[in-house]
């Protein structure tokens, strides 16, 4: 893999530092995107709300890929940290299309995020990639997101959208804050806990945002969630025995909501969602069920 460049937004993020640690492992050149000024040849100069890229950065990758964007559930869900999640998203994904689409090469494949919000609230109902988005902020986000990468499809690039589940991981997303609750024995289910989370180890999500990059037949959306939804309630009691921790105080759904705002009534919603494209093109989940996935991220 000598002299192959890939590029990456968001890579000093969970999911962006994993996957490149994964590439620079086996050999690929690895150009990080960054907001200030570049420290080296291995960075390249953007700014996602003013929609600019560095574009003689970008020549010669064979792949850029997207991971960029405020956390959404980082604070509560004032306007303003709404406006801020959409703009950063939206525009540094329109600002990546465009500049992928300028170059004279262009890379073979632009792999931009997404997020199994797209579907909204599914209930017990089972989803996949066919199915169309819900209602609400996280699904509109969703749709405004993949939209904002029509330039490098229009150009002709294999643009694929990584609908990425709960990442399972001690060093950040929900389950930092998870697994202090749970080891003080202070977890517990979230409202009735009937809602379905779609999880993913966050080993089995470089590896398949690593496996779109490699397999020239994926375009479009594709989920990456793990094989078996469970439910709030089945994650819960996951946690307590790999870490012998009783699970006996659920937060009830009035507390989550003084505490969340307009968060919280996606936390007591969920998506019931399957990798089926995932599966279909021949990936293999090393963590396939909530306390293997639990397992790897505390090993």
């Amino acid at each position: 893999m000598d002299g192959t460049r890939i590029a990456v937004a968001g890579a000093s993020g969970l999911i962006g530092s994993a996957l490149v640690r994964s590439l620079v492992s086996d050999g690929y050149e690895v150009v990080r995107l960054v907001r200030r000024a570049p420290r080296g040849p291995g960075e390249v100069r953007w700014d996602p709300e003013r929609q600019e890229v560095d574009v003689v950065g970008l020549t010669g990758c064979t792949a850029v890929v997207n991971l960029a964007g405020v956390g959404i559930g980082d604070r509560r869900w004032t306007e303003a940290h709404k406006r801020a999640v959409r703009d950063s998203r939206v525009l540094g994904t329109a600002a990546l299309a465009e500049a992928v689409a300028s170059l004279d090469e262009p890379p073979g494949v632009f792999v931009n995020g997404s997020a199994v919000g797209f579907y909204g609230d599914t209930g017990e109902r089972a989803v996949d990639e066919d199915d169309p988005p819900g209602d609400g902020f996280l699904p509109s986000l969703c749709v405004e997101w993949e939209e904002a990468a029509a330039a490098a499809q229009e150009a002709g690039v294999r643009t694929v959208f990584a609908r990425s589940g709960l990442v399972v991981a001690r060093g950040g997303g929900a389950w930092a804050r998870l697994f202090p609750l749970f080891r003080a024995g202070l977890g517990g289910r979230l409202g009735d806990g009937r809602q379905y989370w779609s999880c993913i180890a966050l080993h089995d999500e470089v590896a398949a945002l690593r496996h779109l990059i490699d397999t020239g037949e994926l375009s479009g959306p594709v989920n990456l969630t793990g094989p078996e939804p469970r439910t709030n309630r089945e994650v819960t009691a996951a946690m307590g025995r790999v870490l012998h921790r009783p699970t006996l105080l659920p937060v009830p759904a009035p507390a989550l909501r003084l505490v969340l705002g307009e968060l919280a009534d996606d936390t007591l919603t969920g998506q019931r969602v399957l990798p089926t494209r995932l599966l279909q093109s021949g990936f293999a989940f090393a963590f396939p069920d909530i306390e293997d996935m639990v397992r790897a991220a505390l090993a």
